[in-house]
């Protein structure tokens, strides 16, 4: 792949496999120095007109006809399909930005990768937004009374066979937020402007086990310090790209 348009967009992977799964990643695997077959400098990046709050609600309100690049990892677990949601929280700042948590380093799935908010939904979760909402209490303190929820993006499905929605909301940024230290290592946040410009989109590519994976990455440098946002939550923040991407009529 080079920096033209691929017929076949990459499977983005990330987290914990049971041991000898034939799709799961080296257990010492740093997605950093996975191969780079292409960054996406040929799209447009969305403009900056259509990222505000005005924009996004009648975005939400009356949703172009469109489809999301990315649907499903390839699977490496035998788990039952498990539903999940996580919050694509937008922050009302001066120009938007996306909170993004940072896991801690012992946890068994996904340990210290960047993740938005969210889990699996509970029995008496009324909905994905509900799931969503929730797991964000729970993680980083954030009361939803300080979130609009704008509406759903298409399930993506993960390799480990989570079924998440992602619910998409705008964030009141006078809301204070309690990390859980025992999930969550960080909090930051990302400009919208960045992770809707393709230049920022790379294509990474490693084989394991006779199997190919791919995958897209969104690293963020935050002065000295690098977010590097990969696996699900950049398949899912491409989705959102994509559905940002179209015009409205």
């Amino acid at each position: 792949m080079s920096t033209a348009s691929s017929t076949s967009a990459p499977a983005p992977t990330g987290g914990a496999a049971p041991t000898g799964a034939p799709g799961r990643l080296p257990p010492a695997f740093d997605p950093r120095h996975a191969p780079l077959v292409g960054v996406d400098a040929h799209l447009p990046a969305v403009p900056l007109a259509w990222q505000t709050e005005a924009a996004l609600r009648q975005r939400f309100a009356a949703a172009p006809q469109w489809e999301p690049e990315l649907r499903r990892e390839p699977r490496f677990s035998d788990r039952p399909p498990t539903q999940a949601a996580v919050l694509l929280p937008l922050v009302l700042r001066e120009e938007l930005t996306v909170l993004l948590t940072e896991r801690t380093t012992h946890l068994s799935t996904h340990s210290g990768q960047v993740a938005f908010p969210g889990g699996k939904r509970d029995p008496e979760d009324v909905d994905a937004a509900a799931t969503a909402l929730r797991e964000a209490h729970e993680e980083v303190g954030l009361d939803a009374a300080y979130v609009q929820v704008l509406g759903c993006l298409p399930v993506y499905a993960t390799g480990t066979g989570f079924q998440v929605t992602p619910v998409v909301a705008l964030v009141d940024p006078a809301a204070p937020l309690r990390p859980n230290p025992y999930e969550v290592a960080d909090i930051f946040e990302v400009p919208l402007r960045f992770l809707l410009d393709p230049t920022h989109h790379e294509r990474h590519s490693y084989e394991w086990n006779g199997m190919q994976r791919e995958w897209f990455a969104m690293p963020y440098q935050d002065g000295a310090r690098q977010h590097y946002i990969w696996g699900a939550t950049a398949g899912m923040l491409r989705n959102f790209y994509r559905f940002m991407q179209v015009p409205l009529a």
